[in-house]
């Protein structure tokens, strides 16, 4: 059990340092390589690495080989010099051999770095030992193989193995007078292998490092080339690729060698060789052997690239596509895909039919509907449908429909109201159709009808027919049969489940018959067509009932007044109405208020806001309120409304102004709107210098009223924005242009005739804003039409001004109104003297009626009251308001003036009954 558990500690790497399990978790690291360059990397490493071991073992053995033999041939060399060297014999001869030879000895070996050289005798007794203690004393070794010549061998001692070669001392007369051997140590052996040494280290690691960058080289090359993949991707890879090219509807030829005659077939996948006939073993044989049209072998053969290139090949028809590879950086070659178009061929027909279809219906999407109105619309489904997908197309809306009304329910049934002919379009204008506006009365049996009644398309295909022809269109059936049409698609336009009407298109002369692939186009159009139609219908509707709104909320005319001359203008926005409006006042004392506004935005709720803001203006100005005052109470209620729940009214603009033809003073205040223009008598033509104020909402700052004096003919024009800016035009080009068509209008002109040359002058083709224009020219009461009294704070002066009064009327030849007159006087003069304070003026006016006004400086207003029976008095006013078509009481900056208002018509009948009233 335990060597088993160190078995596995061994395995796992523990019980072993921390240092030691590190290097080997790298170790296992490295070698762990899952792509297949790395592997081969790794591979090629090894194999460079036990190259160079390899060599390096061989180079030391041989070096030591040759260090062997080196030794050998040294120690051969010298032991044959030293055995024939001059005076050997002699010495061996000699009485002492070892003195006469030990010196020569000793130089020889260290000279020669030899480990020993002895000479000794033929008994083996030696003379020149290293060590001298052991001269005398006999040599061991084979020493007697020397008498047959030089002799080398090998032994071994404790201090080493030695390389020794002992040569015979010959005398001459041939017999052996001793021997010398020579030999070396191992270290002086291996010192040639060992200076050898370094230069086969170097040698090697410069192997070792060319091997491996080498390695590193190919591995990269083959990691580019395998994008990182290991033997199982590269195997998975292989078998998908080859599973495609052979699994895939198009053909693959891969075309090597240089091209031209000498091309062959590397791969041909099984799609190619069905197409093309090929033989099971296509690979390798040239093209031109491959039996082939002529013209397909000359394109594959020809080093061009090629797309989409048909040919036929037996009873197909192929389309080649041709790639060289070379560019690529691949071999000499091309790549050829071959795709069977025979089908194709046969489908394209149906494609173009419905890539025009598809073309006909994102058109549609975009020409239908780009406006709001109903016939245009039906136009437009008219005519994008023209030539594409009918001859001929035709559209019937119901009656309301074109009135912006919902369609009654059984519209287009039997029965049923008709439908108005709204739109028709076709490629020639001599089509024998009912003319546009026609009523069609759709029958029974009629393809219309039936289309009507099932909410889909319905198809004719051949109107020859009798049941569909001459019996069921509600047109001129021979004229259309013989006109040479002979085809009609009808669908319903229904939009939430409503029929608008029908549309109809019919193919005529050579054009195929509509089929039933071509009632789902006729729904698609219908379908779309319906939806603009039926927003168009909607917003016709609105509009009207926003434009009848504001109709009923403007003036329907000009009050009766000879202050001013007037006239006006209203022009409604291209899309939508706005909140502009004017308004003409009459005031007391013959004095006129006009009044010229704008409601921000457009639709239903500005026209509303128009008439809320004209009917307050209505009410201040009955107050009589000067017109800065009475602009700011508007701005008071404008903010108000603003506080509640309804969307915001900030930011309409109004201008009041007050004419008086007594004075010709003209009082004007503004919020926000656009200054007002004056045409003087001499033509001379000025913006007024109003003060403009903020517009109405705002708040924040006073109002402020500018007066001017007029003369008589002056023309004062008084407009909206939308007069002078819009979107390409701004505000001072317009006022440019405002003024040089005023400086062109003369003085004395009619306002008519000003407000038609100011509006074509200035008023652009296709309005976005609505545009109001006035144009006032005053008027002057003549000296002699009124008449003023000082009266003294005295009841006694009552008489003298009703005697002044009397004579007065008589003058203006208005004798019937002195009895009311007078006591109309005396009762507003002596309340005057009994209740008001100096200075007290009575003045009489006199032009469409008669203008009586007392005037004193205080502030207090008199108020109507019903007197009892037993009251003394309060019956004055009562009175003043039955003889009186009006009256009433205005403040002025010294006090107030009470005044009424008789007509010159009324007779003493008339004003004895409204007495006894």
């Amino acid at each position: 059990m335990y060597e088993e558990r160190g078995r596995v500690l061994e395995r796992a790497g523990m019980g072993q340092p921390a240092e030691h399990r590190s290097l080997w978790r790298r170790v296992r690291s490295w070698l762990r390589v899952r792509s297949l360059a790395g592997q081969v990397f790794v591979a090629v490493l090894l194999v460079v690495l036990l190259l160079v071991a390899a060599a390096l073992s061989v180079l030391v053995l041989q070096a030591r080989d040759s260090s062997v033999h080196e030794a050998e041939q040294r120690t051969r060399a010298a032991a044959i010099a030293f055995a024939h060297s001059p005076g050997a014999v002699t010495a061996l001869d000699g009485p002492n051999p070892s003195a006469a030879l030990r010196s020569y000895a000793e130089d020889a070996r260290k000279s020669g770095g030899f480990a020993y050289v002895t000479f000794f005798s033929p008994k083996g007794i030696g003379y020149t030992f290293a060590d001298p203690s052991e001269n005398g004393t006999h040599v061991y070794g084979p020493y007697k193989e020397a008498f047959k010549g030089p002799y080398t061998y090998r032994f071994d001692t404790p201090d080493g193995s030695f390389m020794d070669t002992t040569a015979p001392v010959v005398r001459p007369d041939g017999s052996v007078a001793g021997f010398v051997a020579v030999g070396v140590t191992p270290e002086q052996e291996g010192q040639a292998a060992k200076q050898q040494l370094p230069i086969l280290l170097g040698a090697a690691a410069l192997a070792l490092v060319v091997g491996t960058g080498g390695a590193a080289l190919v591995g990269r090359r083959l990691r580019h080339q395998t994008h990182g993949l290991g033997p199982v991707e590269l195997t998975r890879m292989y078998e998908h690729h080859d599973a495609v090219l052979h699994a895939v509807r198009e053909g693959v030829l891969i075309i090597g060698g240089e091209l031209g005659g000498a091309a062959r077939v590397l791969l041909a996948n099984d799609e190619a060789r069905r197409l093309l006939d090929l033989p099971d073993d296509v690979e390798g044989k040239p093209v031109t052997e491959l039996g082939l049209a002529p013209e397909m072998a000359e394109l594959l053969v020809a080093g061009r690239a090629a797309t989409d290139e048909v040919h036929l090949a037996g009873d197909r028809l192929l389309a080649l596509n041709i790639r060289l590879t070379e560019p690529f950086g691949g071999l000499p070659g091309s790549v050829a895909t071959i795709r069977d178009t025979t089908e194709m061929t046969a489908l394209a027909g149906r494609a173009d039919v419905a890539r025009a279809r598809l073309d006909l219906l994102y058109d549609a999407a975009t020409r239908v509907g780009t406006t709001l109105d109903v016939a245009q619309t039906a136009r437009e489904l008219a005519e994008v449908a023209v030539p594409r997908f009918a001859d001929f197309v035709t559209v019937e809306l119901a009656d309301a429909v074109l009135h912006g009304d919902e369609p009654p329910p059984d519209v287009g049934m039997p029965g049923g109201p008709g439908m108005r002919r709204t739109a028709m379009s076709g490629i020639r204008d001599d089509a024998p159709l009912s003319p546009l506006g026609s009523l069609i009365d759709l029958i029974p049996t009629a393809p219309q009808d039936t289309g009507a009644e099932t909410a889909h398309a319905v198809l004719s295909a051949d109107l020859h027919q009798a049941d569909l022809g001459r019996a069921g269109l509600p047109e001129k059936t021979d004229e259309v049969l013989a006109y040479g049409i002979h085809s009609l698609t009808s669908a319903p336009l229904t939009a939430r489940g409503v029929i608008l009407g029908v549309v109809n298109f019919w193919r005529s002369g050579d054009s195929e018959p509509f089929a039933e692939d071509d009632l789902s186009v006729a729904e698609e159009l219908a379908a779309r067509a319906a939806i603009c139609v039926d927003n168009a219908r909607r917003y016709t509707r609105e509009h009207t009932m926003v434009e009848t709104l504001q109709q009923s909320l403007l003036p329907s005319g000009l009050p009766e007044q000879g202050a001013l001359d007037l006239a006006y203008c209203y022009l409604p926005a291209l899309h939508g109405v706005g909140g502009d409006w004017f308004d003409v006042i009459p005031l007391s004392g013959f004095r006129v208020a006009l009044v010229v506004g704008d409601v921000v935005g457009h639709g239903l709720h500005a026209a509303a806001t128009m008439g809320r803001l004209r009917t307050a203006v209505l009410n201040f100005s009955a107050l009589d309120l000067p017109p800065d005052e009475l602009i700011a109470r508007l701005d008071e209620l404008v903010t108000h409304l603003d506080q509640g729940d309804g969307a915001s009214v900030t930011g309409a603009t109004c201008l009041y102004a007050i004419y008086d033809p007594v004075s010709g003073d003209c009082t004007m205040a503004r919020a926000g709107h656009p200054l007002p223009a004056l045409v003087r008598p001499d033509d001379r033509v000025e913006f007024v210098d109003l003060p403009a104020g903020l517009p109405l909402g705002v708040g924040g700052l006073p109002f402020e009223a500018a007066q001017l004096r007029l003369q008589a003919g002056t023309q004062l024009v008084l407009y909206t924005d939308g007069l002078v800016s819009d979107r390409d035009r701004d505000m001072e080009d317009g006022l440019a242009t405002l003024r040089a068509c005023l400086a062109d209008t003369r003085a004395d002109g009619s306002p008519e005739h000003t407000c038609k040359a100011v509006l074509d002058a200035t008023a652009p083709t296709h309005p976005l804003d609505d545009i109001m224009l006035l144009v006032a020219r005053t008027n002057l009461l003549e000296p002699g039409q009124v008449t003023t009294w000082d009266v003294p704070p005295d009841p006694a002066a009552v008489s003298r001004i009703r005697s002044g009064c009397a004579e007065q009327l008589t003058a203006w030849g208005l004798e019937h109104l002195t009895f009311t007159t007078e006591l109309i006087l005396s009762e507003l003069i002596t309340n005057a003297i009994r209740y008001g304070t100096e200075p007290i003026r009575v003045r009489m006016l006199r032009d469409r009626s008669l203008v009586c006004e007392v005037s004193d400086g205080s502030s207090t207003a008199p108020h109507l009251r019903y007197a009892a029976t037993t009251d003394e008095g309060g019956r004055g006013l009562f009175l003043v308001a039955q003889l009186s078509e009006r009256w009433g009481t205005r403040y002025t900056a010294r006090g107030k003036v009470i005044w009424c208002e008789q007509p010159l018509t009324a007779t003493p009948e008339q004003l004895i009954e409204a007495m006894l009233l």
